[in-house]
């Protein structure tokens, strides 16, 4: 046969054989030369994201990076073409940049039916949900009951009826072995990392103080603004996003951050019980009012949306994003603080503060004009107390080995943490961090046995704090 005669061939003909094995050698130096020259997130990707109506920059800031594991096809679901503008401008800057380049592939689809195609293609098995916070849980609903994984930005809800909703939704996920997870920021910030495993060193810190509903042991406050820039460009955000009804109130969407770092900071890896663990004693609302031309500035709109029309008083837009929550956390007296501003003063940012206060020393960070907007970490010492330096200094090795460089400051009133320059990431790296331990989870199959928990004791805390402060000042 042809085999027969061909082995005959080449048996009989050296100089054919020598041949075929060149050839043979080309063609495995070319599969080696692809191999390594395709993109490294192409190596073992195992998993493929799903993005669905993705109204937020925070869809986009999820693909700032490529990742191991994760292929560079991205199914993308929405109800209209234009919905997708600012999320694709962005993928695509990032696409073409010239330095760490992205490879994302967009395949698109459009149309009302747009979450029943997702649920019926399953082109992936993680969705990634940044957008309306009001359809966010059916959204997660629908992604879980399909049996996909689910990273959704924060709040995952914004309401008492969103949060029974989850509980329920957490089960399920349990069951199905999926990973229902939110994107928490915050906790890869150098700052509040030091910060925590500070207030973990008993000769430093001592224990936590319990304080009181006037003073709390702990306290959490952050400043927002309106209009920014998000990767060197003024962000566009879509006109739901000033409605209260649709985004949540400032205390159950910057809150969640907040709630968060001080369950996190303060009962590390503890699993918390939302129906024991929290009391709620008091919480309030207010309002942010912009102008038309800063509401244009912002969305592009050059009129107030219909849905708007009841938080709108004197031409103004009266927006409910700032609050306060006063409750305890445990046997911890506890407070936060969210505050939106149109826009922030030249050099500035968004700011955050933080203190927690131990029976050896208090853990402050500030980020204002004195400390140029960066976020600093100072160990302070509480009232009439005084701090010995010796002692500091020889339990603070436990920081300084773990994060070499990390050193201390002396400054009047104590000490300043001296972070190098690597160390800090932004807000926009956080997210990389965040999605690489969501694939950890994964491969894992599971979350750590306190995540879940604790995500339903924060979600909890918020809810409850708006429906108390509706109480005392509806506004929707």
């Amino acid at each position: 046969d042809q085999r027969t005669l061909l082995v005959r061939i080449c048996i009989g003909n050296p100089v054919l054989i020598i041949r075929m094995k060149r050839t043979l050698i080309k063609v495995f130096g070319l599969i080696i030369y692809l191999l390594i020259s395709l993109p490294i997130h192409y190596a073992g990707a195992q998993h493929r994201l799903i993005v669905v109506d993705p109204g937020h920059f925070h869809a986009a800031l999820i693909q700032k990076m490529n990742y191991i594991g994760i292929d560079s096809a991205v199914h993308v679901y929405a109800e209209k073409e234009k919905d997708l503008t600012d999320y694709l401008t962005k993928i695509q800057d990032y696409n073409s940049r010239s330095e760490s380049p992205t490879n994302w592939k967009e395949v698109i689809f459009t149309g009302n039916d747009f979450l029943a195609k997702m649920i019926a293609e399953k082109s992936g098995d993680i969705v990634v949900l940044a957008g309306n916070n009001k359809k966010k849980i059916r959204y997660i609903e629908e992604s879980v009951g399909a049996g996909l994984n689910v990273l959704a930005d924060k709040p995952m809800v914004i309401d008492e009826k969103g949060f029974n909703i989850l509980k329920e939704l957490f089960s399920i996920s349990k069951k199905k072995g999926i990973v229902l997870y939110d994107i928490m920021t915050a906790r890869y910030n150098i700052v509040n990392i030091i910060q925590r495993e500070l207030s973990l060193i008993p000769a430093i810190f001592g224990e936590l103080e319990k304080g009181s509903p006037g003073n709390p042991a702990v306290v959490s406050e952050s400043k927002h603004h309106f209009f920014k820039r998000v990767s060197g460009s003024p962000l566009k955000r879509p006109d739901w996003f000033f409605d209260i009804e649709q985004q949540g109130a400032g205390i159950v969407d910057v809150g969640t951050h907040l709630v968060d770092q001080i369950q996190w900071s303060c009962f590390p890896n503890v699993k918390l019980d939302y129906q024991k663990d929290i009391i709620l004693i008091s919480s309030e609302i207010s309002a942010t009012s912009i102008t038309l031309a800063q509401f244009n500035a912002v969305t592009g709109s050059a009129v107030f949306p219909a849905f708007l029309n009841p938080a709108i008083s004197d031409s103004l837009l009266h927006v409910y994003s700032n609050g306060v929550i006063n409750y305890k956390l445990k046997d911890i007296h506890a407070r936060v603080r969210v505050q939106w501003d149109f826009e922030a003063p030249a050099g500035e940012g968004d700011t955050h503060y933080s203190r927690m206060r131990g029976s050896g020393a208090n853990l402050v960070i500030r980020q204002d004009a004195a400390q140029q907007f960066k976020p600093i970490l100072s160990i302070e010492a509480p009232d009439g107390k005084v701090i010995n330096e010796k002692l500091l200094r020889n339990h603070f090795r436990t920081i300084s080995d773990r994060y070499p460089g990390v050193g201390l400051q002396k400054v009047e009133n104590g000490w300043v943490i001296a972070i190098p320059a690597d160390y800090y990431q932004d807000h926009e790296e956080g997210f990389a961090r965040v999605v690489n331990q969501y694939l950890d989870f994964l491969k894992d199959g599971t979350l750590p046995d306190w995540e879940v928990p604790n995500m339903m004791a924060k979600y909890f805390t918020l809810t409850q704090a708006l429906k108390n402060a509706l109480k005392e000042k509806p506004c929707y």
